[in-house]
């Protein structure tokens, strides 16, 4: 009788998974709490859909860039319906928030925030503006990032954020750097130029099922 090894091996390990016993071997993939910072909306905007670029017609200042993403849980499965909402500063590094005491601009055009749900893979996207540095202290700059918040029945909520990968106050921020180099990679996000000409990231979420 015949042995096919590379067969025995996939039915094994397809095996071992559908009982659980190779759920650890993801859960490195989580990805890591970051503060929610003191600018979540306090009322829900008029407007969250999934271009924060324009308001009313008009174009929000600022490089437009494009995020697709994918939110998985601790097993890598697709998390469907689960609720992202975003939130960031514009162009000049100032959040729509009573809270921001910043002289720095609003931008009127810019939207600010949205409200997405992923469909059945787990799948997720929305245009905006690479968000201006601002002064958290004296001699702290924090460096341009998107607040995410993710949540489903069933799930631990995830309060987290993404990262421009190379930009210069990276390495000098103290809230991105109290990560480990694995949970960094997890939310430093490349940017290139696709098909279109737009600047894209995919930022890859995974959160923990209860």
């Amino acid at each position: 009788m015949s042995f096919d090894r590379r067969k025995f091996i996939i039915g094994s390990i397809a095996g071992l998974a559908s009982k659980g016993i190779l759920a650890d071997s993801c859960k490195f993939l989580l990805t890591p709490q970051q503060p929610e910072g003191p600018f979540y909306p306090t009322t829900s905007p008029l407007d969250t859909d999934a271009d924060l670029t324009m308001v009313k017609g008009q174009q929000a200042k600022g490089q437009v860039v494009v995020v697709k993403g994918i939110i998985q849980d601790q097993f890598c499965r697709a998390v469907e319906n689960a609720v992202v909402e975003v939130w960031q500063a514009c162009h000049t590094g100032r959040y729509n928030h009573p809270s921001d005491t910043s002289r720095a601009k609003i931008d009127p055009h810019f939207q600010y925030y949205a409200l997405m749900k992923t469909n059945s893979k787990g799948e997720y996207s929305y245009k905006t503006i690479i968000p201006g540095a601002y002064k958290a202290s004296r001699y702290w700059t924090r460096p341009p990032h998107i607040h995410y918040k993710v949540s489903l029945r069933g799930y631990e909520e995830l309060i987290t954020q993404l990262y421009f990968k190379g930009n210069e106050f990276n390495q000098r921020d103290g809230i991105l750097n109290g990560l480990s180099n694995e949970e960094k990679n997890k939310v430093i996000v490349e940017f290139k130029k696709d098909e279109s000409g737009f600047l894209t990231g995919k930022f890859i979420v995974n959160i923990k099922k209860l």
